[in-house]
Parts: C-alpha cells; sequence; structure tokens
C-alpha cells in the first residue's frame, strides 16, 4: 500500500456536512483495507482566486495508505461530488502524523490570542 496526502476545498454553504463527507471516506479507506494516519480541518479561508464566483472555501486534509483500487474510489467520489470544488491528491514515501504548518500556525495564533487578553 502507499501513502498520500489529500487535499479537499469545499464549497462554503456545506461546510456543515463536512464531517459526514470525511466519515465517508474514512469508510472507503478502511473497507479497502488502508488507514488514515492525519486527518485536519483547516476551517473557511480565502481562495486565491474566485471559483464559480465563490471566495471562501472550506479546506480538509487527510494523510492515508490505501491500494490503487481504494484511492480511484476516492477520487471518483470526490470528482462527482458537487461539493467538492477542488481535490489534490499527493503520493507520499512515508506516513506523515505530525500536524502541518497550517495547524501549528493556528494554534500559535490561539496562543497568542489568550496571552493579550
Amino acid at each position: 500500500m502507499r501513502h498520500y496526502e489529500i487535499t479537499l476545498i469545499v464549497h462554503p454553504d456545506q461546510s456543515s456536512q463536512v464531517t459526514t463527507m470525511t466519515e465517508k471516506y474514512k469508510e472507503i479507506i478502511t473497507t479497502g483495507g488502508g488507514g488514515v494516519h492525519r486527518e485536519e480541518d483547516w476551517g473557511r479561508k480565502h481562495l486565491a482566486y474566485p471559483i464559480n464566483k465563490i471566495y471562501k472555501a472550506h479546506y480538509l486534509m487527510m494523510n492515508i495508505e490505501c491500494d490503487k483500487e481504494t484511492l480511484d474510489k476516492l477520487n471518483y467520489n470526490f470528482r462527482f461530488n458537487d461539493a467538492v470544488l477542488r481535490n489534490l491528491i499527493i503520493s507520499k514515501s512515508k506516513a506523515i502524523t505530525t500536524p502541518s504548518i497550517m495547524m501549528t500556525n493556528t494554534e500559535e495564533e490561539k496562543e497568542k490570542a489568550t496571552t493579550k487578553k
């Protein structure tokens, strides 16, 4: 099995459905014999450029381990899900379990905000 990093940009109107979407994708991965090493919800962020007159979107990132058939299933689900605006699948050489830069930056910002008060 190979390791992959998946980043999803979800329509902002579907932000409430993000947890059910990730559970569905995790179920596809685990039934295929794979595993999820890291799952991060980055929340709503501004897009670099508008997509279909949308300026903000909900970002998700997952590091998974799965076979080619499971990855094809996931890619098929991303393609035909109207809530997913863009997706990016990157092959990795090993499992990544440490928090990403996006998550460490948000934690540092929270700490700075609490110390200022």
